[in-house]
């Protein structure tokens, strides 16, 4: 009877177009269950049986049929080593931001620094400033989020971040405001060891297919501001050089069309030894770069 069930909510997400059908039908019913997806994994390879919510699983079921994103539904979405809380109003972070957040971990600890001084521009979750806050002993970060929705979000997980390790409950500040703007941070300025960021990308005239992305993750985080999406990177840049003090480094998450162009753009507007890194596609993701001596 389970594996009729299963079948056919399985069934129900592919006749709707969900890329991952069994995935996710295995989620939700780990959700409705009360239990960790690798749970899940084990009693149905078992053939144990599964005590669940049969009406909240249901519901789940026709909310990822009608393509609502399932971190949505669940509430929840993992980054690295935490588990965020996202809902409406708040970019769900993608595992290939988890190595924009490696590069930037990476980087600190080559370094040797003790008590790096982070600013992550469009901190949307706040999955990349929390995992450098947990990840690099020391650190202090400065979120900075433009949308209110948005923040609501990051403050959640600030919350269970240090309810998880109460000691850090200084070492994150979050600031509401524009990410572009010469007046955010402004106290800060040429202080910064490193700037970290995944900003609104993606270009106008490349509107996403997956109604997940296109219809559900808030348009404030998505698009970058022009045709090819590079205005606000382009910003960002100008402020990352500003922020940043000589010799920091600069990470920042884009399109994959975009790689030459930011790097030319970085290179003109005070940085050096600038690359663009690939993705776990072997795509052009993210731009790293130093802030010149100069």
């Amino acid at each position: 009877m389970m594996d009729e069930t299963i079948g056919k909510a399985i069934a129900t997400l592919r006749e709707a177009g969900v890329d991952t059908p069994e995935h996710d039908v295995k989620l939700l019913l780990a959700e409705a269950a009360g239990c960790e997806l690798s749970d899940m994994d084990k009693a149905m390879l078992m053939g144990d049986p599964i005590d669940y919510d049969a009406e909240r699983f249901g519901a789940m079921l026709a909310r990822r049929a009608n393509r609502e994103p399932l971190q949505y539904i669940v509430g929840h979405a993992p980054f690295r080593y935490l588990d965020l809380e996202v809902g409406p109003g708040v970019f769900i972070p993608r595992q290939e931001t988890e190595l924009v957040a490696q590069e930037g971990i990476d980087w600190i600890t080559r370094n040797g620094l003790y008590n790096p001084r982070v600013v992550d521009l469009c901190a949307g979750s706040g999955a990349i400033g929390l995992s450098i806050v947990t990840e690099v002993p020391g650190s202090h970060v400065w979120g900075v989020e433009i949308s209110q929705q948005a923040a609501a979000w990051t403050r959640r997980n600030i919350a269970a971040t240090m309810r998880r390790w109460p000691a850090l409950a200084s070492n994150y500040e979050l600031e509401i405001g524009d990410a572009t703007n010469a007046t955010t941070l402004a106290k800060l300025d040429g202080s910064i060891d490193m700037v970290i960021t995944n900003p609104p990308y993606v270009p106008q005239n490349n509107i996403p297919d997956q109604p997940e992305v296109r219809d559900h993750d808030p348009e404030l985080a998505l698009y970058g501001g022009s045709a090819d999406g590079t205005l606000i990177p382009e910003r960002i840049i100008r402020r990352a050089s500003r922020l940043l003090r000589a010799q920091g480094l600069f990470v920042m998450e884009h399109d994959i069309s975009q790689g030459d162009r930011l790097a030319a753009f970085a290179r003109a507007n005070g940085f050096e030894q600038v690359h663009v890194r690939n993705d776990y596609t072997n795509r052009p993701r993210y731009l790293v770069a130093v802030k010149s001596a100069i």
